[in-house]
């Protein structure tokens, strides 16, 4: 039997890679929809939704470009003296202690690969659902990070070696700095544990004034949020000013009060003071206990309440940066085109790089609802 040359032995199938041009052009889906004219709706599609921000995360977060920020850890004040005769006065002199605050940068992506000969029996919509499922990864995976460095204590270390912290920890060696007079120790932790199996008003007192405290959510245009899974979103709606919170806890400071598209309830209350407008950020709020409203979403993991001093979608006063390449070609959600650049729906790659951080570490504080007294950061599953 005659030993075949494995030279010129044909490829067959999987063997030969990629199908070419050469090998079968195909022009349109099966229901006629041309494939160029997909590929120009991905590209539109793509660009809308660089433009929107999960708006959850978004009040949470703001873009950057930097690699770190210098904060401010101390603050000080000058003061006059009397005036001498003969001599001359102290002089000024700005010195204040910054801690370099980074922000942590990867790189991720997700390949779309399909046959010509899917690309010929696909109908349209089957092959914009490839690119849908493409947007939802790309969704879970920002927000799962944001709000992972939120709720998650752990330092981290940047590409350029920069510390990434979360909120005030306690355990880092650094000490919040002091607020109009105010000291704090150096075990102030902004990640609290409730001693008890069930959120009471206590626990939720204790967040806004951890936040305010810091100087957060005071100033003009920062707004205060309870941010709830809807499990304890719907305990917190119980809550009457001078009744307990729940059975042998603390009493209640202020009333629950409904927002202004809420369901019609009937009461013989009287309502002193506004109420909490429909919706913030374009998200539903559900009402406001004391200065903060509250914002039920079930991307906040069960047994897991968050107050956060809030400027607005993207705002800069929001706690954590969301770091871009500083490159605006490398921003955003990005599809780049495979081997067979003629008709890229074939092969096709969808890309993001992006990182994350803490710049004000006393804007928000999180509470694990647990009978325990350590705070242990929730898993992040969608």
């Amino acid at each position: 039997m005659p030993i075949l040359d494995p030279y010129l032995v044909p490829l067959c199938g999987s063997d030969s890679g990629y199908s070419t041009a050469g090998d079968v052009l195909v022009h349109e889906t099966a229901d006629g929809v041309d494939l160029n004219v997909l590929w120009t709706e991905v590209a539109q599609l793509l660009r809308l939704f660089n433009n929107e921000r999960a708006r959850l995360t978004a009040l949470l977060s703001y873009s950057t470009t930097a690699i770190a920020d210098a904060v401010p850890q101390s603050v000080s004040s000058d003061s006059f003296e009397l005036a001498s005769e003969f001599g001359e006065p102290h002089a000024i002199r700005e010195a204040p202690e910054a801690l370099l605050m980074g922000y942590t940068f990867a790189d991720f992506d997700l390949a779309s690969r399909t046959t010509w000969q899917f690309l010929r029996d696909a109908s349209a919509e089957q092959v914009r659902s490839v690119i849908t499922r493409a947007l939802e990864a790309d969704n879970k995976n920002t927000t799962t990070t944001i709000l992972d460095r939120l709720f998650n204590p752990e330092e981290r270390l940047t590409p350029e070696n920069h510390r990434s912290f979360g909120l005030w920890t306690g355990t880092d060696g650094i000490t919040p700095p002091p607020y109009l007079g105010k000291e704090f120790a150096p075990e102030t932790s902004h990640y609290l544990a409730s001693n008890a199996a069930v959120i009471d008003s206590g626990d939720i007192e204790e967040l806004i004034n951890s936040v305010t405290a810091k100087g957060y959510g005071r100033q003009a245009g920062s707004q205060l949020l309870i941010l709830a899974n809807p499990a304890e979103g719907e305990m917190i709606q119980t809550w009457r000013k001078g009744v307990e919170s729940r059975t042998g806890g603390p009493v209640a400071k202020y009333d629950f009060v409904l927002s202004s598209t809420a369901p019609p309830y009937l009461t013989e209350d009287t309502i002193v003071g506004q109420i909490a407008p429909g919706e913030f950020g374009s998200l539903p709020v559900t009402g406001s206990y004391g200065p903060a409203w509250l914002i039920e979403s079930e991307f906040v993991p069960v047994g897991y309440v968050a107050v956060v001093a809030t400027g607005g979608p993207n705002s800069a006063i929001n706690p954590v940066a969301f770091r871009q390449h500083k490159n605006p070609a490398y921003q955003g959600l990005r599809v780049i085109p495979g081997r067979d650049q003629r008709y890229p729906l074939q092969d096709s790659f969808f890309a993001r790089g992006f990182g994350t951080g803490v710049r004000h570490r006393g804007a928000a504080a999180v509470l694990q609802v647990t009978a325990g007294s350590t705070y242990t950061a929730p898993t992040l599953k969608w």
